[in-house]
């Protein structure tokens, strides 16, 4: 399990191993890879015993405040021997059980055995930041239960315990959202300890706590704009503060948006006249002869002139049908466009560096997504009856082209995406913006068995369910909270973590600090997205810190440009791996339809592209992982 998961972390590893539990001659084995950034003496070496040797510790992540509460657990009486923050969380743990969990601001995940109790309890940080991964194998006549668990599925799958199989449901929602939503993934019988909750497995049962949740029950409507932009500032520099704590060198990525660049300068003040290391990474112009993705190298040596820093460029130049595979095993499910940058910049980072701080997570906190300001523009027509809204908007969408062979198909595509979705209603609205493959078109790609497999599945269940509990809330709150629970932990940050992880980094994530995330949420949402000025707060926060030109200027999503990529180095990976032979022996798709969607993207009539990349990923991680 540990050689499975050796790219995590290089420095040291260790297991630990209980004495029989049972009348199986069950055992507890806890094992660790450690990346040494806190304390990287040989004291901080893990699987770790707590001082009254009843809780044992493997951990992955940082605690920021975990020079606090050794204090504050330093005066309740107990005594530290290190200067590992895994050593206080044991101590947090042996003085208040799990009510620790409140006391702590980091990203983790951790497991913790319990020699008293022997329970094992598994624990993921407040909104997703680190992965964790559990299976359950039942038992037989002649073979007990097993639980095993790790930080990615390979360490699961090497236990030997279950067979890799492809999981129906998380199939049917990932061809919907290009991801499936917690605790499911394409492994069958492999699941996500959720974000925010802990697992308790005792007795061969499993208990589900959470322990946290975000709240929008106390917006504070009596602060001026003056004071939230004054709060918001202080809190990001802050939580930048916090989040810089570490033994080993650390820099920031810049991509020259306004979350990465606002980080950036915040660091520098903090940094002692030290210069801050900065990575960025552009695109050729050969390769935007089909995207549109504003030139972000351009942005980020504008900031660079005003904040000095340290400053690396890499022109994203990969040989990308050899880079897939390798993408699809680190992450263990299809990669999305992200993935190749990230993977990319991850590497050329850890030449020199251990830690980076990343500006992801703003567009979930301070509403920075087009869909959001998409959804407020249509909530223009909702006063026409729905009777003439849906028929109105289904022209449109019927009129517009789905992508030309030239440089305008992203916005005709997200227009005809609009126009489709501005005649539902408001949950199905929005998840019409996140929706790739709908449930009409997964009818048509399916063979007749899959068809009947998935008939009785909803994709969209779990998106219905955190709707709900915040039904309500305002309106650009509850599409905030539906996203921090979905698309922000099953997609951007398990794609963050593998990529960087590959190349053992350990990448951070201050706009998603526990302090940040509950400040914004007690901000009224007019001051997130302000008429359509997104992250307007933010935004005007930062006006004294980052050039003016900087902070309003259009943004750019963090992406690779796929469509010149799928027309060239990946066609004849396409050629092979969507053929008629390959997608007929694979089973699930009709391959007269995977060829119409194909065709119909290269011929310009659809902007298929992402649902190609899709397929094509679809196909490599069933031979990496299942055949």
């Amino acid at each position: 399990m540990l050689n499975a998961v050796e790219h995590r972390g290089r420095d040291d590893q260790g297991t630990w191993i209980s004495e029989p539990i049972d009348s199986h001659n069950r055992r507890a084995c806890l094992g660790h890879r450690r990346l040494a950034i806190i304390d990287p003496s040989p004291a901080g070496h893990e699987p770790m015993l707590s001082h009254n040797g009843r809780y044992v510790l493997t951990f992955n992540g940082e605690i920021y405040n975990y020079r606090e509460l050794r204090e504050q657990l330093r005066n309740l009486g107990h005594q530290f021997h290190t200067e590992s923050d895994a050593e206080v969380l044991l101590a947090a743990i042996v003085e208040w059980s799990w009510d620790a969990m409140d006391h702590l601001n980091g990203m983790f995940a951790f497991a913790v055995w319990d020699n008293q109790e022997r329970t094992l309890t598994l624990a993921r940080d407040h909104v997703g930041i680190k992965p964790l991964y559990y299976a359950f194998i039942a038992g037989n006549d002649h073979t007990p239960p097993a639980f095993a668990f790790g930080s990615e599925i390979k360490a699961i799958l090497a236990t030997g315990l279950i067979k890799p199989a492809l999981n129906p449901e998380a199939l049917h929602q990932f061809l919907t959202f290009l991801w499936s939503p917690d605790p499911n993934t394409l492994f069958d019988g492999i699941k996500t300890v959720p974000p925010a909750h802990l697992l308790h497995f005792k007795n061969d049962q499993i208990e589900l706590q959470q322990w946290w949740d975000v709240s929008f029950t106390h917006i504070e409507e009596g602060r001026n704009e003056a004071w939230w932009r004054k709060r918001t500032l202080e809190t990001l520099d802050k939580v930048v503060r916090m989040e810089m704590v570490s033994d080993v060198p650390l820099g920031s990525f810049l991509s020259g948006g306004i979350d990465s660049s606002g980080i950036t300068a915040l660091m520098q003040r903090h940094a002692n006249d030290q210069r801050i290391s900065t990575y960025t990474v552009g695109i050729e112009s050969q390769d935007l002869r089909y995207d549109i993705i504003p030139d972000d190298v351009r942005w980020a040596r504008r900031v660079n002139e005003q904040l000095q820093t340290n400053y690396h460029e890499i022109m994203l130049q990969p040989s990308v049908a050899e880079l897939l595979p390798k993408l699809v095993y680190h992450m263990e499910e299809p990669p999305i466009d992200m993935a190749i940058p990230s993977y990319l910049i991850s590497r050329a980072a850890r030449e020199t560096l251990t830690v980076m701080l990343s500006g992801m997570g703003g567009d979930e906190v301070f509403a920075g997504y087009p869909r959001q300001m998409a959804m407020k523009i249509a909530s223009a027509f909702d006063p026409v009856p729905q009777l003439l809204r849906r028929p109105l908007m289904q022209t449109v969408a019927g009129a517009l082209p789905g992508g030309l062979p030239g440089r305008f198909t992203a916005p005709l595509r997200n227009a005809k995406k609009f126009a489709r979705s501005a005649a539902l209603d408001f949950e199905d609205r929005y998840l019409g913006y996140g929706t790739y493959f709908t449930d009409d078109m997964k009818r048509r790609l399916y063979t007749d068995e899959w068809r009947t497999i998935t008939h009785d599945f909803d994709a969209y269940s779990a998106h219905r369910g955190y709707f709900a509990r915040v039904s309500d809330a305002a309106p650009l709150n509850r599409l905030l909270y539906v996203d921090l629970k979905t698309f922000l932990p099953c997609l951007n940050l398990m794609t963050t973590d593998k990529t960087s992880m590959a190349a053992n980094l350990e990448v951070r994530v201050p706009f998603l600090n526990r302090e940040m995330v509950e400040m914004a949420a007690r901000m009224p949402p007019r001051l997130k997205l302000h008429g359509l000025k997104r992250k307007y707060v933010l935004k005007r926060a930062l006006e004294g810190v980052l050039p003016h030109d900087v902070i309003w200027r259009r943004k750019a999503g963090f992406g690779a440009p796929i469509r010149s990529w799928l027309r060239g180095p990946l066609k004849p990976l396409i050629s092979d791996l969507l053929s008629e032979d390959v997608v007929k022996r694979r089973g699930l798709f009709r391959p007269n339809e995977v060829k119409r969607v194909v065709d119909a993207n290269f011929s310009g009539r659809e902007d298929y592209n992402l649902q190609v990349f899709q397929l094509l990923g679809l196909e490599l991680w069933h031979r990496t992982f299942i055949d």
